[in-house]
């Protein structure tokens, strides 16, 4: 069972319908102990990152989260869901996140319209299993007004460029998440999704 982790923000629905098209078992969970029986981990989210932590913290999903993911456990973050796995966010002032991979999450600059909203294109670092069978440089769909920069280049697993390059996807063992959002990007996201199911069933 994959869980997607409810903590009050994002478009979770969507995401659980587009998981269960591609064959995936699925639930919405908001609690500690429904997140420690999953076999996977899906972190979805749209809004405010200071607000997505406290709402996290609230509900010890935070450490959840950070728990699964010590277990092996595959972990799929989305948008929201990838910055939260880093150390510090500059939005609202600033916000301390999860921690869990080195780096921050700033503004995309003023020259380009702010958010980023609509198809862009993803190119693929490394052999990333989450984009198995996917051509490179297939565009993506983004809602997004900040973005992540790992301290460890080695983390990219793709690159978008929108006013400055940034890291659209990042990869580590059993972590990996996308600033894109697969369930409005069509085939390609639904095939995304598709592999994250594939790793989740091989644990």
């Amino acid at each position: 069972m994959l869980a997607i982790i409810d903590y009050g923000m994002g478009n979770l629905r969507s995401v659980q319908k587009s998981l269960e098209k591609v064959g995936l078992p699925v639930q919405v969970v908001s609690s500690p102990a429904r997140v420690a029986d999953a076999s996977g981990v899906v972190l979805p989210g749209v809004g405010a990152f200071a607000d997505a932590m406290h709402n996290l913290q609230k509900t010890g999903l935070d450490q959840a989260v950070c728990r699964a993911i010590a277990a092996g456990k595959p972990y799929l973050g989305i948008c929201l869901g990838l910055q939260l796995l880093f150390e510090h966010s500059e939005e609202w002032g600033g916000s301390p996140g999860l921690g869990i991979l080195p780096g921050r999450v700033k503004r995309l600059p003023d020259l380009v319209k702010v958010p980023h909203m609509g198809w862009n294109q993803v190119d693929f670092s490394g052999e990333c299993p989450l984009f198995a069978g996917i051509p490179a440089g297939s565009h993506f769909y983004f809602v997004h007004s900040y973005y992540c920069a790992p301290a460890d280049a080695a983390l990219v697993a793709g690159r978008t460029t929108y006013g400055v390059e940034f890291a659209s996807a990042v990869w580590r063992d059993n972590i990996m998440a996308i600033q894109f959002h697969p369930e409005k990007s069509s085939r390609l996201g639904l095939r995304v999704l598709e592999n994250f199911g594939r790793l989740v069933e091989k644990c």
